[in-house]
């Protein structure tokens, strides 16, 4: 094999031979002689929402071990360079910038959080490099700010194999109103990107349908005392509460408002569909809800494989949420610098910034079939996959009780 090497002042490529094995320790197909690309992947991997970042992480090294050992893109090694943000938007973006200054790197996967995202998008976008988040649902980040009445997409290199939170808050609010048939929701939120506005979303659909919103509140991340808030909603006579935000808190929610004897519901968005949730909140979970993107990975017929892959390899974190999605977005990325190859005669462009240039264009044309579904992209680089599943804990367990897509009437 050969190891890719640069030229920093050019940006061309200069390749050197010698042997290695790629991560899994399997030979990586018959590359022979040929260059090595790395694709960076970014997410909590370690403190809060790890357990759903290591799930991106090990998800995207499936996909680069299988590149290699069925030798995908032939004459070329694939590596993975995976990096912990730990939830930090500062953290992120430091990280954003040293994948893009590594030259053999052609793409990025992650990171988790929509608000750690925001700051890595110019990075990324500035050395014209791809980022396919798997888990990011913010609608700004594909449509601008004023996605709402004025779609605008910021950044052509970013897209996401994720579904947004304008259809992810309105599957919720209507499952709700019309599954639930609960009347009277209090809604919480983290203060962050994410389950700001995912909060936001489900109180203006659920209202629509004919909800009634008792009460609103906001906590910070980190807190552990939510007694106040208790008090607050147990007042409220409300049926249901919403959360938009992580597992992390949304677990001790539910505990201290069961301990209270409350005995409502708490629903909230992907960001606490983890067996983490479970595993922290108890008995007190059961009965919780929580939306996910696309449908069970384990009804996926193309996902079995993956999943027992992701076992069999005694993988930590939770591949249930975004694994099979990080997976996508890895073989997108390898699959667009095949067509970069293809379309040079059978060969990588030497030059990164020109490869880099054109795995872009790769992945906006992508059109193959995924572990969750279609692989393909609109023009504002959001997933053309707009299915959503609604799980509720029964037995210590989450479980798919509604797949469907959003109407947003």
């Amino acid at each position: 094999m050969v190891i890719l090497t640069s030229v920093l002042t050019t940006g061309a490529l200069t390749l050197t031979a010698c042997g290695s094995r790629d991560d899994s320790g399997d030979k990586g197909g018959d590359n022979g002689s040929g260059t090595t690309l790395t694709i960076g992947v970014d997410a909590p991997l370690s403190g809060e929402n790890s357990t759903t970042g290591l799930g991106i992480q090990y998800g995207a090294q499936i996909a680069v071990d299988d590149a290699n050992k069925n030798n995908w893109v032939p004459g070329v090694k694939f590596k993975l360079k995976a990096l912990d943000d730990k939830a930090q938007p500062a953290t992120g973006q430091s990280n954003a910038t040293s994948i893009v200054g590594d030259k053999t790197s052609v793409g990025a996967v992650g990171p988790l959080n929509s608000g750690v995202a925001q700051t890595m998008q110019q990075v990324f976008a500035s050395a014209n490099m791809v980022q396919i988040s798997p888990a990011n649902t913010a609608p700004e980040l594909t449509q601008g700010k004023n996605w709402q009445t004025d779609k605008k997409r910021p950044f052509k290199t970013y897209f996401r194999t994720a579904t947004t939170d304008e259809l992810q808050g309105s599957f919720a609010a209507g499952y709700a109103y019309n599954g639930l048939k609960k009347k009277k929701a209090f809604v919480v939120d983290d203060k962050q990107t994410y389950g700001a506005g995912l909060a936001k979303i489900f109180n203006e659909q659920y209202k629509k349908l004919g909800g009634k919103v008792v009460g609103t509140d906001h906590v910070n991340t980190g807190d552990k005392d939510f007694g106040s808030l208790v008090t607050k909603i147990k007042n409220s006579g409300a049926d249901l509460l919403y959360y938009g935000g992580q597992y992390d808190e949304s677990a001790l929610i539910t505990k201290q408002l069961k301990d209270a004897g409350v005995k409502i519901p708490l629903f909230g968005g992907d960001g606490m569909f983890a067996s983490t949730y479970i595993e922290a909140a108890g008995k007190s979970s059961e009965g919780d809800l929580a939306t996910a993107i696309g449908v069970p990975a384990d009804t996926l017929p193309a996902a079995k494989t993956f999943i027992q892959t992701y076992k069999d390899k005694g993988y930590k974190g939770d591949y249930g949420a975004y694994g099979a999605y990080a997976y996508d977005a890895t073989t997108a990325i390898i699959k667009a610098v095949k067509a970069a190859a293809d379309a040079n005669g059978g060969k990588v462009p030497t030059d990164i910034n020109d490869l880099r240039s054109k795995v872009v264009d790769g992945v906006q044309k992508s059109d193959f079939e995924g572990l969750t579904g279609k692989i393909s992209f609109d023009q504002y680089g959001d997933t053309t996959n707009k299915q959503l599943t609604v799980y509720q804990v029964e037995k210590g367990a989450w479980k798919d009780v509604e797949t469907g897509t959003a109407d947003l009437k």
